[in-house]
């Protein structure tokens, strides 16, 4: 179980970081076409590796969760919505200690 929980940090890390990121992206974005202001114009190459480290988090905790197709990508699409992936981290968060904890608890009943 230590696995699943060392892919649960990393994609929490993953989801704040590309959280922080978008936001970025977004202000580039203000800045650009609102203001005509190149800035922040380095930024969406940093932001699409970001993502990708991301979407290769979902994908480690989505297998060792064994979640549907659907689930992993429902999650990896979060990271492209300015502020939701801090929401979805918190509930993937939740959901997944709480099936951490009764996968936990299924091999103490085996063991015994």
């Amino acid at each position: 179980m230590s696995d699943v929980r060392t892919r649960l940090t990393f994609f929490r890390v993953m989801a704040f970081v590309v959280g922080f990121a978008l936001l970025v992206l977004t202000l580039h974005m203000v800045l650009h076409y609102g203001f005509d202001n190149d800035l922040l114009g380095w930024w969406a190459m940093p932001h699409g590796f970001l993502y990708m480290v991301y979407l290769a988090a979902v994908l480690a905790l989505g297998s060792a969760l064994r979640w549907s197709l659907a689930r992993m990508v429902g999650v990896m699409l979060a990271g492209c919505v300015p502020l939701l992936s801090f929401w979805v981290e918190h509930r993937v968060t939740r959901q997944a200690r709480a099936q951490i904890g009764a996968a936990g608890a299924d091999a103490r009943l085996v063991r015994q």
